[in-house]
């Protein structure tokens, strides 16, 4: 088992594959890919294809990444009830996430204002045919929570297929894995900073995806106020601090990470939301109580786990 890892889209890419000889190839296929990904995707370069629908409110022929993570980011609205919006770009910049995270200053005195989406999401018109999208008016997309997940599904299973070797692809904190496992499992340490080697807890995966969202990693201040990346779409605001962190794991990383994004808007509210759809999680509080759910596995030193 060989891996690699380089830094791409604002966080750390790992990639790691069963057959030595695939890695220089598999290396490559990933960066390709989260190259045309940034281009396609992000809110903070004036030149992405994002930036264009988000300035003009329609673009026709949308560069097709950027048209695939979109349908992929209004499903996961749709799934949540908004819980998980792709409508909160101006949210996130009113709140002061309006650059890449390495540049947003760590304190200011200026309060926050907060800006609501109004559950915008569902007035996103998105065609197929012409790959053309059409935004409510004044609405700008931010697909943070979960282009990043998808494109880990999409790059595992691309470079599996294409190289034959089993794959883990994991892009700061999201997780996916394609092809046959290592004997044991791909073995995984499911903490609040994936650049953290100790703590948390090891599990085993042979198949599917895992996400962890926290409330702790990206964090900042604005006058009295402890902001971080995950937002309330009901308030505009980060959301509350019920969980230090929750992961997730599911049969591919955006149900995974859909999932965990949801968790930590829900709050107190959410261990019975991932019981209701059989989704195995481990939600961690601030004091560090563990809460498992739907067969989780116990904080065992290494614990395999499998997904449906």
């Amino acid at each position: 088992m060989k891996n690699t890892s380089f830094p791409a889209i604002g966080t750390t890419a790992h990639l790691l594959v069963t057959d030595p000889a695939a890695l220089a190839e598999a290396d490559t296929m990933l960066r390709a890919f989260l190259s045309d990904l940034d281009r396609a995707c992000s809110r903070f370069r004036t030149d992405s294809a994002l930036s264009t629908v988000n300035s003009s409110g329609r673009a026709s022929d949308v560069d097709p990444v950027l048209f695939a993570a979109l349908r992929v980011a209004v499903r996961a609205a749709e799934e949540t009830g908004g819980l998980v919006d792709p409508t909160l770009g101006r949210s996130m910049i009113a709140i002061g996430y309006d650059r890449s995270f390495a540049d947003v200053p760590p304190s200011s005195a200026t309060r926050v204002r907060p800006v609501r989406s109004g559950a915008a999401w569902r007035e996103i018109v998105l065609d197929p045919a012409t790959r053309s999208v059409t935004l409510p008016r004044g609405v700008q997309l931010d697909l943070g929570a979960t282009a990043k997940a998808w494109a880990a599904d999409v790059a595992a299973t691309q470079i599996a297929e294409r190289l034959g070797c089993g794959v883990l692809v994991n892009l700061g904190g999201d997780l996916a894995i394609a092809g046959p496992a290592p004997d044991g499992g791909w073995r995984v340490r499911v903490t609040a900073d994936h650049a953290v080697s100790t703590g948390g807890q090891v599990i085993a995966l042979r198949r599917g995806g895992l996400a962890t969202s926290s409330t702790t990693v990206r964090t900042w201040r604005r006058a009295d106020q402890v902001l971080h990346h995950v937002l309330d779409p009901a308030t505009g605001l980060p959301a509350k601090r019920f969980w230090h962190y929750v992961s997730v794991a599911a049969a591919d990383c955006v149900t995974a990470n859909t999932a965990s994004t949801a968790a930590l808007v829900l709050g107190d509210r959410a261990p019975d939301w991932l019981a209701e759809r059989d989704l195995a999680a481990r939600l961690v509080a601030p004091d560090g109580t563990v809460t498992a759910v739907a067969g989780w596995p116990a904080e065992a030193m290494v614990s395999t786990m499998e997904v449906a």
